[in-house]
């Protein structure tokens, strides 16, 4: 007998954790409560609760946290213009620590002794989970299936639900690539196009046309409070909401498309394609009201230190000490990020046709190539540039090369 009496499951209601349902009840004699969370995937997640209970499920948890999830999660990781090796913005990342927050708390409501999940032991997703469980409940007991069974196929595991009578969709002409979705991007694997130098295939593009099909030009504007946005062309939005939107708006436009190869925690190079169309708006929106209202300083500060924000949230690490003090210092610089954006988006680009904000730092009597009226007194420069080459100078006159 197992000491493992109660099992909380992160559950999608498909075939991996379908099978996991029955293989925990089996292998470690425990009863399961299953966990599924809306954060915007785009599909019904209802259905979910008639598949658990078909598996014996009495504890059926479904939630829809797609206001939390943009809320606390997303909107706190665009204030610091996140982006991972330059181009990832961390759509699955972002979601994990959100789930594996609540497998804790529903493992605590229930009395349940440990958690699981269906990520595989090659993937990130296993770290963030777990990392995130570990952060929240130091004792906490996690099953991770994907590191203990033999199951390592599609084939293996239809044959074990063949076995035990598992209710699971056999669809005919299977899709060729595995998909993650929630409210702030969909990601995309395929074994076809693994290998970076293949083409994908036509099938990966749900929410984004592709450029050339975009016929007309769009244009909105977007307001700020404090680092987010709160309006968009002067309707007045919850979080989630926005982020909706700008999918739709941007998706229209064929915004938001990624192919790239990146570095995974676990130490292997993966080709992956995205579509992030409202972040990708989002993206380019923040950096332009910051680029009236920040102080110069302050936003060379928040550039530096992104790319190791990136890297804790990419890594798992949202529930650690260094993500809140980098949070702390990143949410004070936003006290004066507000005012409006307006964008022009055409043929899957953002442009920034127009900002404006009460509290902007660019002053016209002063940036005027005419007349400035004493604002600035250009003779000063001379002293300026003298003094800040006088290292240099006297670099050169020792004869140094550079």
């Amino acid at each position: 007998m197992s000491d493992i009496k109660k099992v909380v499951l992160a559950y999608s209601g498909g075939l991996d954790t379908s099978v996991i349902v029955r293989w925990l009840q089996d292998t470690y004699e425990c009863e399961v409560v299953t966990f599924t969370a809306d954060i915007g995937q785009g599909e019904e997640v209802e259905p979910a609760r008639e598949k658990a209970k078909a598996l014996g499920v009495k504890e059926i948890y479904i939630e829809d946290l797609r206001e939390e999830f943009v809320r606390d999660y997303v909107f706190p990781m665009f204030r610091a213009n996140t982006i991972y090796e330059g181009e990832y913005l961390l759509g699955t990342s972002i979601a994990r620590p959100l789930i594996s927050r609540r497998l804790i708390e529903i493992a605590n409501e229930t009395g349940a002794d440990a958690i699981s999940h269906g990520a595989t032991g090659k993937g990130n997703d296993q770290v963030r989970f777990e990392l995130g469980a570990y952060a929240l409940k130091p004792g906490v007991k996690v099953i991770a299936p994907w590191r203990e069974w033999d199951l390592n196929s599609r084939e293996k595991l239809l044959a074990y639900c063949d076995e035990r009578n598992i209710p699971v969709e056999k669809k005919k002409g299977k899709s060729p690539y595995s998909m993650d979705a929630n409210l702030l991007h969909i990601s995309y694997e395929a074994s076809t196009w693994r290998i970076p130098g293949r083409k994908r295939g036509r099938y990966v593009a749900l929410e984004c046309v592709s450029g050339s099909s975009a016929r007309h030009a769009s244009y909105i504007e977007v307001t700020y409070e404090k680092g987010d946005i709160v309006a968009i062309d002067g309707q007045a939005m919850k979080p989630h909401e926005v982020l909706e939107h700008l999918n739709k708006v941007a998706g229209e436009n064929g915004i938001g498309r990624l192919d790239i190869v990146e570095n995974r925690y676990v130490g292997m190079k993966s080709r992956g394609c995205y579509e992030t169309p409202g972040g990708t708006i989002m993206l380019r929106a923040h950096r332009a009201i910051e680029s009236i209202t920040l102080d110069r300083e302050v936003a060379h500060l928040k550039d530096s230190i992104m790319p190791r924000y990136a890297e804790v949230i990419y890594n798992g690490y949202w529930w650690s000490p260094e993500r809140e003090a980098l949070q702390a210092l990143i949410d004070q610089t936003q006290t004066y990020v507000n005012g409006t954006v307006r964008l022009k988006l055409y043929k899957g680009n953002v442009d920034v046709v127009g900002r404006k904000s009460d509290d902007s730092l660019f002053d016209e009597k002063i940036a005027t190539f005419e007349e400035d009226q004493g604002a600035y007194d250009q003779k000063d420069a001379e002293g300026f540039i003298k003094l800040n080459a006088l290292r240099l100078r006297i670099a050169a006159g020792k004869g140094r090369k550079l």
